[in-house]
């Protein structure tokens, strides 16, 4: 059994960590924070991305925190139904369903799986050395650690994809984005169902969390890190959608202003390569897509499945990294580039072309909607 080090305490980092330790082998997980965060919004996990938990053994515990969506449905800005998305058939076809969670809900469940010890806080990675036996890794504090193995799970900002892929930088949707969450708004929404609000001022979901809590975002085109739309509160982005249907004035005014969390949206060009000798790239780090499709935490959870499992049946490190990229690079190329078309459609602000666009999607049979995402979630490993 290996001696890995997974630099990055992020979803994949952590996933990875836990299904490695099941399998036997010897795990240090390295992260830069001093502390634990509780910080984050809400996140879809998919029905494939559940399927990957439950081969890695966490399932159940996730399961725990989240909540079961039934449906998906785009609206327009006055509420009326663009296109839908049936979870339900999903779950029949596929044998699992679609769950929402608080971010802060799966870390802390993740972290709880693993065994006492295997999280190293406080450790930020600044530089490594490959030799043909191990890998040594270099951190800001000055000292190193030296392993058979690296998982790079650290990360859009990865400086492993910075060294070893020149040139793969992140790149810019076109479009920034806040995120909240609010705790027993006494706000009626329909618990079983996420929605989205396309309209000329931007885009709006609103994604029932277990407990009663409501999950909320608001994506809005923008110039890169623009300085002035950054400073948005709560007045602001009321004042920008002051005309879209009920509940979403109603879900923003009952947001506390120092809740509110604000990035603009990047992913990265797809790359080439995941697997470098006796280092590999998982989640972000790997391939990071914009969120139209929900499936950032879920392409990660999928790495770390298919990673173990070819830890498991290849003769050495350098064999395994390299079959993992060759079932991986597919797959998640053509979910970034499917993400960020999908952002595109859903971000127009010229009102001719969103009546087109909204036209077009409702000729659309919901049949042949699902048939178009039916590659995300009809994953089989074995």
């Amino acid at each position: 059994m290996a001696n890995i080090a997974i630099i990055g305490g992020g979803i994949g980092g952590l996933c990875t960590a836990f299904a490695l330790q099941q399998r036997g082998h010897d795990v240090t997980l390295y992260e830069g924070a001093s502390t634990f965060q509780s910080l984050g919004a809400g996140l879809g996990v998919g029905a494939n991305a559940l399927k990957a938990l439950d081969k890695i053994g966490l399932k159940k515990q996730v399961m725990e925190h989240s909540k079961v969506l039934r449906k998906m449905v785009i609206l327009s800005d006055q509420g009326k139904p663009i296109t839908e998305t049936d979870s339900l058939m999903v779950s029949e076809r596929f044998g699992t369903d679609n769950v929402t969670i608080h971010r802060a809900d799966l870390l802390s469940v993740l972290r709880n799986a693993l065994k006492p010890g295997t999280i190293v806080l406080n450790k930020r990675c600044v530089d490594f050395v490959q030799a043909q036996d191990g890998v040594t890794v270099s951190f800001e504090d000055g000292e190193t650690t030296r392993a058979d193995a690296v998982v790079a799970a650290d990360g859009i900002n990865s400086i492993f994809r910075k060294n070893l892929v020149p040139g793969s930088t992140p790149r810019y949707a076109g479009y920034t984005c806040w995120r909240a969450v609010i705790n027993d708004p006494g706000i009626v929404i329909d618990g079983l169902v996420a929605t989205e609000t396309w309209g000329p001022s931007g885009r709006f979901g609103i994604v029932p969390l277990a407990g009663g809590q409501i999950y909320w975002f608001a994506c809005v085109k923008a110039k890169a890190r623009d300085q002035r739309i950054a400073r948005y509160g709560i007045q602001d982005l009321l004042s920008n959608i002051r005309d879209y249907h009920k509940p979403i004035p109603q879900i923003i005014r009952a947001t506390d202003e120092a809740s509110l969390i604000h990035n603009d949206i990047l992913d990265i060009k797809p790359i080439p390569q995941y697997a470098f000798g006796r280092i590999a790239l998982l989640g972000d780090a790997a391939h990071a897509t914009t969120p139209n499709l929900g499936q950032g935490a879920g392409q990660a959870m999928e790495d770390a499945y298919v990673l173990t499992k070819c830890l498991e049946t290849a003769g050495d490190v350098a064999t395994a990294f390299k079959e993992y990229e060759r079932q991986r690079l597919d797959r998640t190329r053509k979910i970034i580039n499917m993400s960020n078309q999908n952002g595109r459609i859903a971000q127009l602000e010229n009102k001719g072309l969103i009546l087109l666009r909204n036209a077009v999607l409702k000729l659309v049979p919901p049949s042949v909607n699902t048939k178009r995402f039916e590659f995300l979630y009809d994953v089989d490993w074995d």
